[in-house]
């Protein structure tokens, strides 16, 4: 693994980052939907391309390894938070998809304090964030009154739905797999 920070697959993780700031400013303060999404979607494009750039190049870094997965959560949240706010989605949707990401982390601290690194993610696991990824621009602009709006919203819930059932059925079987390397201090399943 490489142990330099300065690299293009890090440089593309980074300027990720800066674009939760700018969707949450454009998607709640400018209501400019096109905009939101098109950041959400350049968010996508970046976090597919860093990790197949780092994975060429042998540019693989802890930073990357840890900072990929939390900026995911962090568009989800802030997504989340935007489509609550613009009344695209039921707040239930919101505290199940959370409650998910609290109670994994709680374990990821606890086997840290045994020391175990963070769980690997499974292919359903990123499946279920894909889906969700993809939801929540169709949702956004759902709210258009047209329909594209009506279009969007068909997408959107269809994307929804096998992204909340994937996330939560991952949610369990990592949390199955966290106690078990808890408790017996190496996978058991």
């Amino acid at each position: 693994m490489n142990r330099s920070l300065l690299t293009i697959p890090n440089a593309l993780t980074f300027l990720r980052a800066l674009g939760i700031p700018l969707f949450l400013y454009l998607a709640l303060s400018l209501e400019a939907d096109g905009w939101a999404i098109f950041v959400l979607a350049l968010g996508g494009a970046t976090d597919y391309f860093d990790g197949k750039l780092a994975r060429a190049w042998g540019q693989e870094s802890r930073f990357g390894e840890l900072a990929d997965p939390a900026i995911d959560r962090f568009y989800i949240v802030a997504t989340l938070v935007a489509l609550v706010l613009r009344d695209a989605i039921p707040l239930w949707i919101v505290i199940v998809l959370l409650g998910r990401d609290v109670i994994l982390g709680i374990l990821t601290i606890a086997l840290k304090t045994r020391g175990h690194g963070p769980m690997s993610v499974t292919y359903l696991g990123k499946a279920a964030t894909f889906n969700l990824m993809y939801a929540f621009p169709f949702l956004l602009l759902a709210l258009q009154q047209s329909w594209i709006g009506t279009l969007a919203f068909v997408l959107g819930w269809c994307f929804a739905i096998w992204g909340i059932a994937l996330y939560i059925s991952t949610g369990i079987s990592y949390f199955a797999k966290g106690i078990d390397l808890y408790r017996y201090g190496k996978r058991v399943r």
